[in-house]
C-alpha cells in the first residue's frame, strides 16, 4: 500500500493490494478535517475510468458539504486492461479496498456507476456500508428488459439512492420497480448523463442536480 500526494487540496492517491490485484483509491478530503462526517467510495463502470462526468462532479462538490470523496479504481483499470472482469472479481476487488475506505472511522457511503454501482449494491450489507450510491444503475441491457437486475438493486440492505438518466438505454426511471430505495432523474441524460443541445439542459446543468440531488440525500444520513 502506497500513497502520493498532489497540491490539489489534499488530493492523493493510494495503492491498495487487493485478492484481484492492485486498485487505487484517489482520496479528495473534506474541505474542513474536522467537520468530515462520511466518505463517499465511489468507483467507475465497465467501460471507462474516474474521469467521467458524474464522478468528476461529485469530486468537485462534495468535499465543501463535509464528505471524504474517495474515487476508486478496480484493479482491471489499473493493469491497463480494456475489458471489465467477471462480477465475483469486481466484488473481490471492492471487498479487498473496503479496510482502506474505513481506515479514517467514518461511515462509508459505497457507491458507483453502472457496472460499479452493481458491485456497491452486491456487497453493501455484507461489507457494512452505510449507505449505496447507484449512478446509472444498468437495470437491464439496453432493449432487454426481461433481463433484469432488480434484485441487485432492492437486495442492498442500506438506505439506497438511484440516480438516472431520463433516456438511460440500460434503463429508464419509468422503469425502475418499486422499493426501499430513492430514485433522482437527471432529465434527456444518457447512460453518462450526457443530454442533447435540443433538450434545452446544459452538461453543467444537469451536473447541478445530479450533484444537488446526492448532496441533499447525503445530509439526510444519519
Amino acid at each position: 500500500m502506497g500513497c502520493v500526494s498532489t497540491a490539489e487540496t489534499g488530493r492523493r492517491a493510494e495503492t491498495v493490494d487487493t485478492e484481484a490485484g492492485p486498485a487505487r483509491i484517489t482520496w479528495l478530503p473534506a474541505e474542513n478535517a474536522k467537520n468530515a462526517r462520511l466518505v463517499l467510495a465511489v468507483s467507475h463502470g465497465a467501460g471507462g475510468g474516474i474521469e467521467t462526468r458524474d464522478l468528476r462532479a461529485l469530486a468537485a462538490a462534495l468535499p465543501a458539504h463535509g464528505v471524504t470523496v474517495a474515487l476508486v479504481e478496480q484493479p482491471w483499470r489499473v493493469a491497463g486492461k480494456k475489458l471489465a472482469p467477471a462480477p465475483k472479481t469486481l466484488d473481490a476487488g471492492w471487498r479487498g479496498l473496503w479496510p482502506a475506505l474505513t481506515a479514517a472511522g467514518l461511515p462509508v457511503v459505497a457507491g458507483g456507476r453502472s457496472a460499479g454501482a452493481r458491485v456497491a449494491c452486491r456487497t453493501a450489507a455484507e461489507l457494512g456500508a452505510h449507505a449505496v450510491l447507484a449512478l446509472s444503475f444498468p437495470l437491464h441491457p439496453p432493449g432487454k428488459p426481461e433481463k433484469s437486475r432488480k434484485d441487485e438493486l432492492l437486495g442492498s440492505g442500506v438506505p439506497t439512492l438511484v440516480v438516472q438518466g431520463g433516456n438511460d438505454p440500460f434503463g429508464r426511471p419509468a422503469e425502475f420497480p418499486p422499493g426501499k430505495y430513492e430514485i433522482t432523474e437527471v432529465p434527456y441524460g444518457d447512460h453518462g448523463f450526457a443530454v442533447p443541445k435540443r433538450s434545452g439542459l446544459t452538461e453543467d446543468q444537469a451536473m447541478e442536480i445530479l450533484t444537488a440531488a446526492v448532496t441533499a440525500w447525503l445530509s439526510t444520513l444519519a
